[in-house]
């Protein structure tokens, strides 16, 4: 029996690899999908029309060497071995290739494992495998753009939703429904507060109005971006109401460490602002292995 479950394990490890290999597509790729969205919908409310240009999406085109060009071939593109036979190199042009590709697909691989491990081959891992990879994605697209593209948080927030009804997730359904909407009611508060301290006034322009959404999510108005709520839904819908607070309070303690880090590093982006949404996903993770009531008792509570 271990030496199967060891096996099944090593098995999903292998295709979190892989899951990795396409996560840093995801990464690098629905940022600049969803900026080009925007900028048809501001055309259109302009009444101009862009040109169609060429396809672009998770699969075309080809991935290239961002230097050269050069056309990303299957044996170049094995995780992690590919990396290690190049020595981190382009092989037309020999440009460094940044160590977070192979790092990301070894970060979603051992995630993987680790349901392997905890669960066996079983429908319970392949969920949870799923909530890993989604979390590992939307750190690293807020990190880099300060986006929770609603692509991957709604997602997250369905699945957990659906996987509880299903009984997979350790979480009742009706916890998870709870803790799905307080989690997003909690954040929103914070942020109407916010925006009640600085003595901001609601503009009269309508909800659906793209342009003032864009006008202010460029402007930084908000306290707190509104994919923070989506993803706080999601991991309540997961874990359940009782796990939110242990959940944002681990994220309050990692985003702090960090942010003082940084700070003494002189490594803050211009503001000096961090993105929440990566402390918000460190944390869910962290809830997975060790549990909502663990992680308070790891702060002093």
């Amino acid at each position: 029996m271990l030496v199967s479950t060891a096996f099944d394990a090593g098995l999903l490890g292998l295709v979190g690899l892989l899951i990795g290999s396409f996560l840093n597509v995801v990464i690098h790729r629905l940022p600049m999908m969803i900026e080009a969205q925007e900028r048809r919908a501001c055309a259109e409310l302009a009444g101009e029309t862009l040109p169609a240009g060429e396809p672009f999406n998770l699969s075309v085109p080809r991935s290239r060497c961002p230097a050269c060009g050069h056309a990303i071939t299957w044996r170049e593109n094995i995780p992690v071995l590919s990396y290690l036979v190049l020595k981190g190199r382009c092989s037309a042009c020999s440009t460094r290739i940044s160590p977070r590709y192979p790092l990301v697909e070894l970060v979603t691989g051992a995630l993987f494992l680790y349901c392997g491990l905890r669960w066996g081959a079983t429908p319970v891992a392949l969920g949870w495998s799923g909530f890993c990879a989604c979390l590992v994605a939307l750190t690293l697209i807020d990190w880099d753009t300060t986006l929770l593209p609603d692509d991957l948080t709604l997602p997250l927030v369905w699945c957990g939703l659906l996987l509880a009804t299903l009984g997979w997730t350790g979480t009742g359904p009706a916890d998870a429904v709870w803790g799905a909407a307080a989690g997003y009611v909690s954040l929103w508060l914070v942020n109407a507060s916010f925006k009640w301290v600085k003595g901001e006034s609601h503009p009269a322009y309508p909800i659906w109005d793209v342009s003032w959404w864009l006008h202010r999510h460029s402007t930084g108005q908000d306290g707190m971006g509104y994919g923070d709520f989506k993803l706080y839904a999601a991991l309540g819908a997961w874990f359940g109401w009782q796990g939110l607070i242990p959940i944002i309070l681990m994220a309050a303690v990692l985003g702090s460490v960090v942010g003082i880090a940084l700070k003494f590093s002189n490594g803050l982006r211009e503001g000096g602002y961090v993105p929440f949404g990566p402390f918000l996903a460190g944390a869910g993770l962290t809830a997975l292995m060790a549990g909502p009531a663990a992680m308070l008792r790891a702060i002093g509570l």
